[in-house]
């Protein structure tokens, strides 16, 4: 990470830290790279959401801009609007 944002309307508190009334939690390995990182008090945190860690259980977070998401399987193909499509180009 070559340039880290700083964590805006950040406060510390006994709870951890507050931003905008929410307390939030710091980044999990897995964060490390995201564009959404942002930086407190040498401490890493997501803008996104408050617990990263949670959007990491079920697998891939969807907010991480640093893995490529891949592409889902092609659309169905309904047979027959498609040879309804072939037959109109015929004539």
């Amino acid at each position: 990470m070559s340039e880290q944002k700083e964590l805006a309307g950040a406060v510390k508190t006994d709870a951890g830290v507050m931003v905008n009334g929410v307390s939030i939690q710091p980044i999990v390995e897995q964060c490390n790279g995201c564009e959404r990182v942002r930086v407190f008090e040498e401490q890493s945190y997501c803008s996104s959401y408050p617990v990263p860690a949670r959007k990491w259980t079920l697998g891939q977070c969807n907010f991480a801009t640093h893995i490529a998401k891949e592409k889902g399987t092609q659309a169905k193909v309904n047979p027959l609007k498609a040879s309804k499509r072939a037959a109109k180009g015929k004539k």
